[in-house]
């Protein structure tokens, strides 16, 4: 950190805790004390209305803030919130750097807006859906691709399928190009280059295992623009469900990926639409609401229902 830096970030940290100790900046920034007394007359000389009171420490007189952001309440909340996001799912380089921006924000916020944007986040929480040892695995799967994107370098991994191929094989190993990562519904995609099938696919993270970043460069395909990137839709099975209405509710909360509408249908139920791939996408999740959802179409879903109802029967 240089003088300059250093110099803005003692006026973030007198904003924001009020009064310093030069022992107490010299801790924080790593340097002596008489670094602190001459880095406080150059703040005074560039008219920065920095007060020094014996035994008790520097402060900012008040009513000084940095210009010349300004920020509304809801305006910050959206930054602050924004900047949890970042922490809770990148990874541990880009949380430090959140959790910084965060420091600097609340620093140049007057009292009031300070407060109202603390009232705002308090009624918002972030969760994160995956817990401990699998989170871990994925920040750091993160970490690495977001690096060999950077550097342009191609990457090696293991990658499992959600469903077998047709000869019953999930797990494929596959050297690629990265491009760029997606979020999206709700988890983290790589977009790139598959050696395997010579075209640009998407991978999910949570699906990706031994990643090794190689040594061997790569050079994007002329024209491809990752804003302009969109899954290819490949869903063209259609599958139709009637819900008991005692379950409708819970049906339609659990917001299923492959539903396209939910709508009252016959027989007093609601008609529930879905497009898949596979009928097997779509088959545990149907068996989980029991005799409370019935497949009227295609018949090769409800063969299958039948056929995993009998072994679950042989079973029990």
């Amino acid at each position: 950190m240089n003088k300059t830096e250093r110099m803005l970030a003692i006026v973030i940290e007198l904003q924001r805790k009020g009064v310093l100790r030069a022992e107490d900046l010299a801790g924080r920034f790593e340097t002596s004390v008489r670094t602190i007394y001459r880095d406080m007359q150059a703040l005074s000389e560039m008219g920065v209305p920095v007060a020094g009171a014996p035994g008790v420490g520097y402060s900012l007189m008040e009513g000084y803030f940095l210009p010349p952001v300004s920020f509304t309440a809801e305006e910050a909340m959206a930054l602050l919130v924004g900047a949890d996001f970042v922490e809770l799912r990148l990874d541990t380089e880009y949380g430090s750097s959140a959790r910084s921006s965060q420091e600097k924000i609340e620093a140049i916020l007057p009292e009031s807006v300070r407060e109202e944007t603390a009232r705002l986040r308090s009624a918002i929480r972030l969760l994160n859906d995956r817990a401990g040892r699998t989170r871990g695995e994925e920040k750091e799967t993160f970490e690495l691709l977001r690096r060999a994107i950077v550097q342009k370098r191609k990457i090696r991994f293991r990658y499992s399928k959600n469903l077998p191929d047709m000869d019953g094989n999930r797990h494929s190993e596959r050297t690629a190009d990265p491009y760029g990562l997606v979020f999206s519904q709700g988890a983290w995609l790589l977009v790139a280059f598959c050696g395997l099938r010579r075209e640009v696919r998407h991978f999910r993270l949570s699906r990706m295992n031994e990643l090794v970043v190689l040594d061997e460069s790569f050079e994007v395909l002329p024209g491809f623009n990752l804003q302009d990137r969109r899954p290819a839709d490949d869903r063209n099975v259609i599958v139709r469900m009637l819900v008991d209405p005692a379950v409708a509710d819970l049906v339609q909360g659990a917001d299923n990926f492959y539903m396209e509408s939910f709508e009252p249908g016959g027989e007093g139920g609601w008609l529930a639409t879905f497009r898949v791939r596979r009928v097997e996408e779509l088959l545990q999740w149907t068996l989980g609401w029991g005799a409370a959802v019935r497949v009227l179409e295609p018949e090769s879903l409800r063969d299958r229902m039948r056929a995993e109802i009998e072994n679950m029967r042989k079973r029990y």
